[in-house]
């Protein structure tokens, strides 16, 4: 007699994955996402033409590229995107440029120190997301887990990136003439 079940010891890949929490995970990392990326992008603009913000430029595209990618990932797990999330990431991110900083016309060196660190924080938190995402990738064919450790290997040099960035920065903002 034969039958189309595999033994109980084989492992199927299926749609095994919940979810109902995980689309409010998801959409949680959305939000920083869109903040991160807005970070980024504004911080590589304010500095553009200096040697920090060419080396933020090509992160900045970097991180704006992972939030897409983490939107590929809800549509191929059916998980809606909470618009009112997307918002608030975009308002928080706006809010924090009223910080103070010691200026109130010019930019303030410790701007950049603080975004620096601000989006290294970021990448450690959207790394975590990529690394239960290949998790989820062992039993759910919807997610490919290549593609999440390519997706690790990116943040890894980002992270390295940012930290030597803020470092450096770091270094200049705090040395005294």
């Amino acid at each position: 007699m034969t039958t189309d079940t595999p033994p109980p010891a084989v492992r199927t890949r299926g749609r095994n994955t919940r979810t109902e929490l995980l689309g409010i995970y998801l959409n949680d990392h959305l939000s920083a996402a869109t903040a991160g990326a807005e970070r980024a992008r504004y911080m590589a603009g304010s500095l553009h033409g200096s040697v920090l913000g060419a080396a933020v430029e090509p992160v900045a595209a970097e991180i704006a590229e992972d939030r897409a990618a983490l939107l590929d990932v809800m549509r191929r797990l059916d998980v809606p995107v909470r618009r009112y999330k997307v918002l608030a990431g975009r308002l928080g991110e706006r809010l924090g440029r009223l910080k103070a900083n010691g200026h109130l016309v010019r930019r303030s060196p410790l701007s950049s120190v603080l975004e620096l660190e601000a989006l290294r924080l970021g990448v450690e938190a959207k790394a975590s997301a990529w690394r239960l995402l290949r998790l989820l990738a062992e039993s759910d064919e919807r997610l490919e887990a290549r593609r999440f450790d390519e997706l690790l290997e990116r943040a890894t040099r980002q992270l390295s990136t940012l930290e030597a960035l803020r470092v450096q920065q770091s270094r200049t903002t705090f040395r005294s003439a």
